[in-house]
């Protein structure tokens, strides 16, 4: 026997569907899942960012700095 052969080599192919199955649906299901938790994530942390930026640019505004260096 050739070498490969077996292995699904000289199957025909039929295409590329990711989400024509029924795992391709569980998987696009979990994607959707994922990206929605990663927005309520960025809704719910936006807040605490901002103000920890302001709160940083209200720090340097009222630190005393000499007149030398870059510090």
């Amino acid at each position: 026997m050739p070498r490969g052969m077996g292995r699904g080599y000289g199957r025909p192919r039929y295409g590329f569907y990711p989400f024509g199955s029924t795992y391709g649906l569980i998987d696009l299901l979990f994607l959707i899942g994922i990206l929605y938790f990663l927005f309520k994530l960025f809704v719910v942390a936006l807040p605490y960012a901002l103000g920890l930026a302001a709160l940083l640019v209200l720090r340097s505004f009222l630190r005393p700095r000499p007149w030398w260096g870059p510090f």
